[in-house]
């Protein structure tokens, strides 16, 4: 049996789990399943997991994608520039790898969203919502599309805006992605703070939430012309890099 999981903490629903699962369904994929290693700890659970007959690779959530750091024998370049690993692979000869592929999920998902926009990278500004752990994969991705950011949290820092200076900039800033989990299930009807009145059909407003389908963040957008997207294909496309990662030996 080859095996795959999911370790983080806590680990209450699983979109990795559901979607690889039906992947062995639909794909007639043999002898394989992925389950979920809730563990609060990584340095007392994961060394032995680890050791697991036929593991043959790990995605990490939070709040562990640089706790795993010192169990891992090499990043891949991914994993060094965004700071974090979310997919470690075992390979053969035993060593461990670590990737990064909502790095890729998040880059190829925004431009084909631009594509089928019409739109393109020049001469966009983004807001980047949150200073979690996905956030880095994000303001990765945009630097290698050369569209220039500034990250907003609700703390001032050197490194970024906060929401109440969003008002006098917001109109230079037409793409606005929300990596902080306001407005994920059940809090539906929460969104962060920005001024929605002043969106105008040229904005852009790409949330990484996706359950609900359609958060607040992205209705206030549409009410106001805005062009919206999810995280489900940003989901789709990391966890099949994840699958592309495992296979290659």
């Amino acid at each position: 049996m080859t095996r795959y999981g999911l370790i983080g903490f806590p680990l209450t629903h699983s979109f990795s789990q559901r979607y690889f699962t039906d992947k062995f369904v639909r794909e007639g994929i043999p002898d394989s399943r992925y389950d979920l290693f809730e563990m609060s700890d990584v340095s007392v659970a994961l060394p032995d997991l680890l050791q697991t007959p036929g593991l043959r690779g790990l995605n990490v959530t939070i709040p562990h994608k640089q706790a795993v750091l010192p169990y891992l024998d090499r990043l891949d370049s991914s994993a060094e520039k965004v700071g974090a690993v979310n997919v470690i692979k075992l390979e053969a000869d035993g060593t461990k790898t670590g990737f990064n592929s909502d790095y890729y999920g998040f880059k190829q998902s925004l431009t084909d969203w631009l594509t089928s926009l019409g739109r393109t990278a020049n001469g966009l500004q983004a807001l980047v919502l949150g200073t979690g752990g996905a956030s880095k994969a994000v303001m990765v991705a945009l630097a290698d599309l050369h569209i220039s950011y500034k990250s907003v949290s609700r703390t001032k820092t050197a490194d970024n805006l906060t929401y109440d200076e969003l008002p006098a900039l917001i109109a230079a800033y037409q793409l606005i992605i929300n990596c902080s989990p306001v407005g994920t299930y059940p809090h539906t009807n929460e969104a962060p703070t920005l001024p929605y009145d002043q969106l105008t059909e040229q904005h852009l407003l790409y949330d990484l939430v996706y359950n609900p389908a359609e958060t607040q963040f992205m209705k206030l957008g549409l009410e106001r012309g805005a062009s919206v997207m999810n995280g489900y294909q940003m989901l789709v496309l990391q966890a099949e890099k994840a699958w592309e990662i495992w296979q290659e030996r």
